[in-house]
């Protein structure tokens, strides 16, 4: 049995989106155990008319709640009764739980998985890596670092390298996964000193697929499977892109509602803009994997609704089922053991 921790607070639509989410989950997975932690009365009521297996679903009672206004540290040493301190300490102290799903502070999860439950040995720097869809029909690709660490040496951008690599294998299936390392241009010589430095890691890097610098209009282009950088750059293109793609659309919502004529043509493509508004949904795509923690953490977005809290919990699932937490380890074993060799 996989067990997973679901905190049912801290997102916008929390605890609503965070219980149905739970049961979509439960549905597709008979091997699969979720705990929430929350208001105990407000999580059994709302589960009172649903249709779930009980012996699958737990409720760990927890009154009080970490805000996106709270400050990360200071919330993680006062707010030791909120849901998402309760389930850290739950993740930590329980051995036959295997990974964590929250849609709260961003800020707050990250201080709260790195000082509660400790790195992997060998790791550096824990990775946030979010999955996006590319321009390509079924593709997707990963970032890492999105914003975890705004400065980073060379080798904690090649661990990231090694880490989201296995990530993609175990939790999406994508097998020799095409490593990007986010730059100013394609060529080797090119960028400051520290891209400079990591990609000539990366071109030695035996764990990984190397296939050069990635430009940021590349990003979304399906050339990568992962685009490794420093979590300050990560951040700064993510947000970028997720802000060209919402004006794009309103562009053309804009444009196709501007007169008669042009509501007649959208009429007769409302059935493709319906397709690229569903794949360009955050929603569809889940969440952000905290790589590089000793347990499996799982940051969904904010704004989440049901459908990407059960994709979030699927990839918690899968990252503990394929075992990515033993692979991480192995795979940085492996390589201090090359480095040593060299």
């Amino acid at each position: 049995m996989i067990k997973i921790i679901v905190d049912a607070m801290g997102g916008d639509n929390s605890p609503f989106v965070n219980v149905d989410g739970s049961l979509l989950a439960l549905k597709e997975h008979d091997d699969l155990h979720i705990t929430l932690v929350g208001p105990k009365k407000q999580l059994t009521e709302l589960l009172q008319d649903k249709k779930y297996d009980a012996s699958r679903l737990e409720i760990i009672n927890a009154d009080d709640v970490i805000t996106c206004n709270d400050k990360p540290t200071e919330a993680i040493r006062a707010k030791k009764e909120s849901s998402l301190y309760k389930s850290l300490e739950l993740l930590r102290t329980d051995e036959s739980y295997g990974g964590l799903v929250s849609i709260g502070s961003t800020g707050a999860i990250l201080v709260g998985a790195i000082t509660r439950l400790g790195r992997i040995k060998g790791v550096s720097r824990p990775a946030l890596v979010p999955v996006v869809p590319t321009f390509n029909k079924t593709g997707v690709v990963a970032l890492c670092d999105s914003g975890a660490n705004a400065e980073c040496y060379s080798y904690q951008i090649d661990q990231f390298a090694t880490m989201g690599s296995f990530y993609l294998d175990c939790a999406f299936g994508v097998k020799n996964a095409r490593v990007g390392l986010l730059n100013i241009g394609t060529e080797e010589n090119k960028g400051d000193n520290l891209r400079k430095e990591t990609y000539q890691l990366l071109k030695q890097n035996k764990h990984i697929n190397f296939a050069g610098n990635a430009e940021a209009r590349d990003f979304m282009s399906g050339k990568f499977d992962l685009i490794v950088c420093d979590g300050f750059s990560g951040n700064v293109m993510l947000k970028a892109t997720e802000g060209a793609c919402i004006g794009m659309m309103k562009l053309v919502k804009g444009a196709l509602f501007k007169n008669i004529f042009t509501k007649i043509g959208a009429l007769l493509v409302k059935g493709g803009l319906k397709e690229v508004k569903n794949k360009m949904d955050y929603n569809n795509h889940g969440g952000a994997a905290l790589l590089g923690v000793n347990k499996t953490v799982v940051k969904g977005h904010g704004s989440s609704k049901a459908i990407s809290v059960k994709i979030c919990i699927n990839q918690a699932y899968n990252m503990e089922k394929a075992g990515l937490r033993e692979a991480i380890t192995k795979g940085l074993q492996e390589e201090t053991a090359d480095d040593n060799l060299a």
